[in-house]
């Protein structure tokens, strides 16, 4: 009765869904990148299911397993190793590529396809940390009765949830001891962190009489690291810290209100700054032009002078007789005329120093707050503000050309204040929405990581039209707008990441190659 009950109570634990510690699209995600190992035995025409385990894709073409989940096959000639992934409609025959019993681990590689890649956390576990396992535990097959066509197809994974009990280790090689039940079938699947990230690979349990609890042990990462570059296969991983969405939503209301407060601060700064050299711009522009007014007038009153004495002059000669002296002085007389009415009716006004404030803020003189973004700038990212599971935490070029164009290949279309774009790559399993902000220089990408169903609509969206690189006119701009509210209506209000970023003038300087 007491292993009956043992079973049951395991068979419960394993069918529960995950804590809620996790972001469960995280975890969904990352049950996109398990998948299940099969060993089929083939005799003639007729296929005998022998077992399975558990895998995780390090590669697009390349499993990660247990070496024991895979021993059979090296041994036997008539076994044949089948790779089921989660979703979809097509299977994959694979073959043993690495294979270290030393710390129970294999690679296998796909005679064909691709599948979506896991990212393994490098950091340090702590004890106590919320961990999900993911696999394909026999007993649940069991229980649901599957035939053995089900087996081989796709089909959803098991997730169980436990804590990390750190300190204590395997004897052989390195392991992460863990509370999260495994059963037969789990062996070769991921441990994972709340961020989806894979921390170990479950190998093995221990064994309890029916009183005492069960324990499971994962192949550490520093194991895998090492099987992994020995095989040289390069995997996806990555050190920032896990937290949830909530936690960066907290930081970002944080700092945000900061910010606002010291912008607020700082425009009232600007201002008053603006204000006093604005006033100086109006007292010097006034001065100028009463100054300029009055020279205008003392050289008119001159030339009126200068001009009475020439046409009188010119009629005193004329009175005598004298006409060709009478002709060039009021000749002379009337130029001076004109040119004492020219300085007088054409002399500054006073309208004109309002004109002269506006020279002067176009020559910088009084600022105006603008900043220009076009040609290079670097975007340094803000990882405070920032929620990274899979992405690597990287400063990014920036390159801005006029309309909205960046970096050469992708147009921004405008919508208020900020610039935005939706990207649907034609490979990978994410969707990604841009919004640039040119007042603050502040970068905001989301990121979702949707299963194959919708990815496949995602894509069908444009399809039939791609949209162009940079440019392409008013119905290409249109387009780009529309796509964006078509994506909101296919992924979750919440994204899995959103990466904040600053921008600056400037280029990133070139990586060099690895020694």
């Amino acid at each position: 009765m007491v292993p009956f009950i043992r079973r049951f109570a395991l068979l419960l634990a394993l069918l529960a869904p995950a804590s809620l510690h996790a972001e469960q699209q995280d975890i969904a995600a990352a049950a996109r990148g398990v998948v299940r190992v099969a060993l089929v035995a083939t005799n003639g025409s007729d296929a005998y299911f022998v077992g399975h385990g558990s895998g995780i894709v390090v590669a697009p073409d390349k499993i990660l397993t247990n070496a024991h989940v895979v021993e059979l096959a090296r041994e036997e000639k008539n076994l044949v190793i089948g790779v089921i992934p989660s979703e979809g409609r097509k299977t994959y025959g694979g073959r043993i590529i690495a294979f270290s019993p030393g710390n129970d681990l294999a690679l296998i590689q796909l005679e064909e396809g691709s599948m979506p890649v896991s990212t393994f956390y490098a950091g340090s576990v702590a004890d106590g940390q919320h961990v999900t396992a993911i696999g394909y535990p026999g007993t649940v097959d069991r229980a649901q009765g599957l035939s053995l066509k089900q087996l081989v197809e796709p089909l959803a994974t098991v997730k169980t949830s436990g804590n990390i009990s750190a300190g204590r280790s395997g004897q052989s090689f390195d392991t992460l001891l863990h509370t999260a039940p495994l059963a037969a079938g789990n062996s070769g699947g991921p441990l994972i962190d709340d961020c989806g990230r894979v921390l170990g690979v479950n190998s093995f349990g221990s064994v309890s009489d029916g009183n005492d609890a069960e324990f499971g042990f994962a192949v550490s990462w520093r194991e895998v690291a090492s099987f992994l570059r020995q095989a040289g296969v390069s995997s996806l991983h990555t050190v920032v810290p896990c937290r949830s969405m909530a936690d960066a939503d907290s930081a970002e209301a944080a700092i945000t209100q900061r910010e606002a407060q010291a912008s607020d601060q700082k425009s009232r700064a600007s201002d008053a700054a603006r204000g006093e050299a604005l006033a100086r711009a109006r007292d010097t522009a006034e001065r100028d032009v009463i100054s300029a007014r009055e020279n205008a007038m003392a050289g008119a009153a001159v030339l009126l002078a200068l001009a009475v004495l020439g046409l009188g002059a010119g009629g005193l000669f004329y009175s005598q007789g004298r006409e060709k002296h009478a002709t060039w002085f009021l000749g002379g007389g009337g130029v001076l005329l004109f040119g004492a009415l020219g300085l007088f009716f054409f002399k500054p006004s006073f309208s004109s120093i309002d004109e002269r404030i506006a020279v002067a803020q176009d020559q910088g003189v009084v600022g105006n707050g603008a900043f220009a973004w076009a040609g290079d700038n670097i975007c340094k990212i803000d990882l405070n503000r920032s929620r990274l599971t899979v992405s690597q935490p990287h400063d990014v070029a920036f390159k801005w050309a006029e309309g909205g164009c960046v970096n050469g290949d992708t147009q921004y279309v405008a919508s208020g204040t900020t610039w935005q774009r939706t990207h649907v790559p034609t490979e990978g399993n994410y969707v990604s929405d841009s919004s640039f902000d040119p007042a603050t220089g502040l970068l905001r990408v989301q990121r979702w990581l949707p299963d194959g169903d919708t990815m496949d609509k995602l894509r069908a969206l444009i399809a039939d039209k791609p949209l162009p690189a940079c440019g392409g006119g008013a119905d290409a701009l249109a387009r780009i707008a529309a796509l964006r509210s078509d994506v909101t209506a296919l992924v979750p209000a919440q994204p899995n990441e959103r990466i904040i970023y600053h921008c600056q003038k400037g280029r990133l300087a070139p990586v060099d190659p690895a020694p």
